[in-house]
């Protein structure tokens, strides 16, 4: 999806339908600003909005998405490279979701894992300093908990990254 292209046909059709921005928004129920960000392909529209501007606009998602109206021979050649970059840049949003919600994780246990572990590294530290063996017992411990803490991490971001998914079905 090329947004620059989108927002550059967005304007044309606007034009050709002798509309202003602001009429346009009002339509849709936005700002002028939302529809100048949109021409000039700083973002797209909002997906709940598509299909209203598509039929304001007197065009099908598939020319939305091509950012040209679409000739009929050429029709299903590009609703196929639609489909598949709706499905790329669906799957690149999950990655970023994973990836927010690891780093969100990570922010909200950062005491608690700093906390654990410098128990932890003590122990073993003092287990070496008095040579009684406990040491080990404590690189078992710590092992554990990173193995403990990493499946809690990963059934967060799961619960929270996948939960769309998961309430779609």
């Amino acid at each position: 999806m090329n947004q620059e292209k989108i927002g550059k046909f967005i304007a044309k059709l606007r034009k050709e339908k002798k509309l202003t921005q602001e009429q346009l928004a009002e339509k849709l129920g936005v700002t002028a600003k939302s529809v100048s960000r949109w021409e000039n392909g700083v973002c797209l529209p909002d997906v709940s909005l598509f299909k209203d501007l598509c039929n304001i606009l007197g065009i099908t998602l598939n020319d939305f998405f091509a950012g040209e109206k679409i000739k009929e021979e050429k029709f299903k050649e590009q609703a196929d490279n639609n489909l598949f970059n709706a499905l790329e840049n669906s799957s690149f949003t999950l990655k970023e979701k994973i990836e927010y919600f690891g780093k969100k994780w990570d922010k909200e246990h950062f005491i608690e894992l700093t906390i654990a572990m410098i128990i932890i590294v003590g122990f073993i530290i003092y287990g070496f300093i008095k040579d009684n063996g406990i040491q080990y017992l404590f690189m078992i411990i710590g092992f554990t908990y990173g193995i403990w803490e990493n499946n809690r991490k990963k059934a967060y971001i799961e619960r929270n990254a996948y939960r769309q998914i998961a309430n779609k079905k």
